[in-house]
């Protein structure tokens, strides 16, 4: 077999890092006259070029990257329940069941939403649980897809996980600030809503004469209102300064407040489902299959959390046994009690005085619903709120506590800088990381939109769903032998089973005959052909469907943030990661040209995931204005105006900020690193991409300065920098 179509050779930290091992050249340096076809093998053998399942684990053995182990498989299970009961159950519950501008409202049929969402997120916590056995260390899905799917796809997920952990916490901090208000409420202790809430959700808060009642009562600088979050603010800090403190006198606080949340819903339970009236009940499902889907979409939030567990496998006693024992264990746990307080709720209150309510305030939904059944009930509303505030600060907890430990390990890989990997001498925690996380989550929450936070969050969380479960089935392939002390269910049995709880669900659709048929039959070859990875594979599908019924906006959200991240890696990460890093290599020169081709890759693959998501936005928009036609029809001329040029110059901050940072930032890098090594390279055997890569650069460059300056002039230079989009 030729050289060039041997696979990625895995390279052990021995080699890399002892001081007595012959150095290791871990760029397979290139032969010398080679054709272009055969750069191109040995390009795309490094972009995706792995860390050995061997390796990952010595990474932590040097003694100053070591955290202390002291947590069992109860701990471990508590804080999966302490990051998954929190703000999903309290405050997406309402318009999950109500829905929105953008989407149907699950009615009472919610507690199918929560099953849906919790059928989804079994596929993938068996995936996460075999992973969790075969590499117990920090990082959770990162550290997975680096050993399975190589280091652009771990990139990817790393800073993908930022928004599942950082900016759902965000979206947390923001709902326990609401829980927080109602609960002081209650003691006499009146807090202002310009110092609890956004600049968004004050606009949509208005008196009967439409004045908005939250800019008219703030303080005014310079005639602009003064709002942000303080309250927010104020939990964020202090929660980071206990992760600071310590690992186990932070598992000590998430056991006690996992107990009285846990007692707090049980509280709900009992006394709501006093006053539930069956009435309420029906009709169970007011929008359909499509309201129980954009539920589905919504709850998936209250479900964000079982993961964060495998966060912290390098502070965990016997990791290969207890976390995946924690991850199904809290998962279990959390759909019992989800299905049962949902039933309660909207048993307490009619979904059309619930979408009236959500309309026009903004309130907290279990403490709406027992005000809605009787105002004798405030006692009870304080307990809840009481109840919710703990429940929030559990999720913040160990939500905190999760994305250091991703950073730390990102850094311990030279994709972040060496600052993120700091542990601190006394208390053994990545301490530097845990405060910037605190900064970052505590900056934004003071001015963010709960359901935009909520939004982005559940579809970085879903993508890094699907990466995870890849995982698997690539491994099954790249390493079938190794022992595995958890393995994800496969075969016939579990095929067939799963094949049948499919077809008895697809008879319960509104289909006709021959489309349940031709459903059938397709899905029969599907689960045919992956039966050796039947859950993998479910829950890859599960995760797109999902992804599907979330609102339209988060898509170009999505993208704008794998821009950034691209940028970042090009920056950074490819030049200081520890498995091929310019400063690891002997061929430097190779290195340039080799990161300067990968980043005109990934510039173009952005800017294209940027238009079509764009492109995409805009074509919902136009389906929503032709509801006068149906079919192919519709879907035609709803097309034909989103491919107009009137459309496309109207301005979207996630369209031109990326763009932005793309022409001025990454552009540049590669026209740097081309230039260098067409400059240094002795031989011709790069020339072609180099050449490639600097005229990409330089077009891609000249055409988004255009596209933007465009836009600039149709909307006007000022109201340009001022828009909120």
């Amino acid at each position: 077999m030729p050289l060039l179509a041997l696979p990625p050779r895995e390279i052990s930290l021995q080699e890399r890092y002892s001081s007595r091992a012959v150095p290791v050249n871990i760029h397979m340096d290139t032969p010398p006259h080679i054709d272009q076809r055969g750069i191109n093998v040995v390009m795309l053998g490094r972009l995706f070029q792995r860390k050995s399942l061997d390796a990952i684990p010595q990474d932590a053995a040097p003694p100053e990257h070591q955290l202390r182990r002291v947590l069992g498989p109860l701990q471990l299970t508590l804080l999966g329940i302490g990051a998954i009961i929190g703000a999903g159950i309290f405050a997406t519950i309402g318009t999950a069941a109500a829905g929105d501008l953008s989407r149907p409202g699950a009615g009472p049929a919610l507690m199918v939403s929560f099953v849906i969402t919790a059928i989804v997120c079994g596929f993938t916590a068996l995936c996460y649980a075999e992973f969790a056995s075969l590499v117990p260390i920090s990082g959770s899905a990162y550290s997975y897809t680096y050993a399975t799917l190589g280091e652009l796809v771990a990139w990817i997920i790393g800073w993908d996980l930022i928004i599942e952990y950082a900016v759902g916490n965000i979206a947390v901090a923001i709902s326990w600030a609401n829980y927080c208000k109602t609960f002081l409420k209650g003691f006499g202790i009146v807090v202002p809503d310009w110092l609890a809430m956004d600049y968004r959700t004050a606009a949509k808060i208005v008196d009967a004469a439409g004045i908005r009642t939250v800019y008219h009562d703030a303080p005014h600088i310079f005639g602009v209102p003064i709002i942000f979050n303080l309250l927010a603010v104020l939990i964020v800090t202090v929660i980071t300064l206990v992760l600071v403190w310590g690992i186990r006198e932070s598992a000590r606080v998430n056991a006690t407040m996992v107990g009285i949340k846990i007692l707090v819903l049980l509280f709900f339970v009992a006394v709501g489902g006093w006053w539930v009236q069956p009435a309420n009940w029906t009709p169970f499902a007011p929008n359909g299959w499509a309201g129980i889907s954009a539920g589905a979409a919504i709850v998936f939030f209250a479900y964000i959390g079982f993961d964060a567990v495998s966060t912290v496998a390098e502070e965990t006693k016997d990791p290969q046994r207890n976390l995946p024992l924690a991850i199904l264990a809290s998962l279990a746990i959390c759909t019992i009690f989800y299905i049962v307080v949902s039933a309660v709720f909207t048993g307490l209150i009619a979904y059309p005085d619930l979408k009236a309510a959500l309309a026009t305030e903004q309130a907290e939904p279990l403490t709406l619903a027992l005000e809605h059944v009787s105002p004798r009930l405030g006692w009870a509303v304080g307990i809840v709120a009481f109840g919710s505030v703990i429940a929030h600060t559990a999720v913040l907890l160990v939500f905190q506590l999760g994305q250091p430990r991703i950073f730390f390990a990102m850094a311990r890989d030279g994709l972040l800088p060496p600052i993120f990997r700091a542990v601190h001498p006394r208390f053994r925690t990545p301490y530097v990381s845990t405060i910037l996380t605190g900064v970052f989550v505590a900056g934004f929450a003071a001015i963010a939109s709960l359901d935009e936070m909520v939004d982005l969050t559940n579809i970085g969380t879903l993508f890094a769903f699907i990466l995870v479960c890849a995982g698997i089935i690539v491994l099954r392939v790249t390493d079938p032998a190794r022992p595995r002390p958890f393995r994800v269910p496969s075969g016939w049995g579990w095929t067939l089973l799963l094949y049948t709880g499919f077809a008895m669900g697809l008879l319960l659709f509104p289909l006709s005959q021959a489309s349940k048929v031709i459903a059938l039959a397709v899905s029969a070859i599907i689960f045919a052909v992956s039966r050796n990875n039947i859950f993998p594979v479910l829950g890859i599908i599960s995760c797109l469907y999902l992804i599907y019924y979330l609102p339209p906006t988060s898509w170009p959200r999505f993208a704008a943030w794998l821009n950034c991240g691209f940028v970042i890696y090009i920056g950074y990460g490819a030049v200081h990661s520890r498995l091929t890093g310019r400063q690891h290599s002997s061929r430097p020169v190779e290195h340039d040209a080799h990161t300067a081709y990968t980043g005109i890759g990934l510039a173009l693959i952005g800017v294209a995931i940027l238009f079509l998501t764009r492109g995409f936005d805009l074509w919902l928009e136009a389906l929503k204005k032709h509801d006068e036609v149906t079919g192919l029809t519709r879907a035609g001329v709803a097309l034909a105006e989103a491919l107009r040029p009137e459309p496309w110059l109207k301005l979207s901050w996630f369209l031109i900020i990326p763009l932005a940072l793309t022409v001025c930032v990454l552009c540049p890098i590669i026209i740097k690193r081309a230039l260098r090594a067409r400059h240094l390279m002795d031989e011709r055997s790069y020339t072609g991409i180099t050449m490639v890569s600097l005229t990409i650069a330089i077009v891609l460059g000249v055409v988004a300065i255009v596209y933007i300056l465009l836009v600039a002039m149709r909307f006007g230079p000022l109201r340009f920098l001022l828009h909120q989009t």
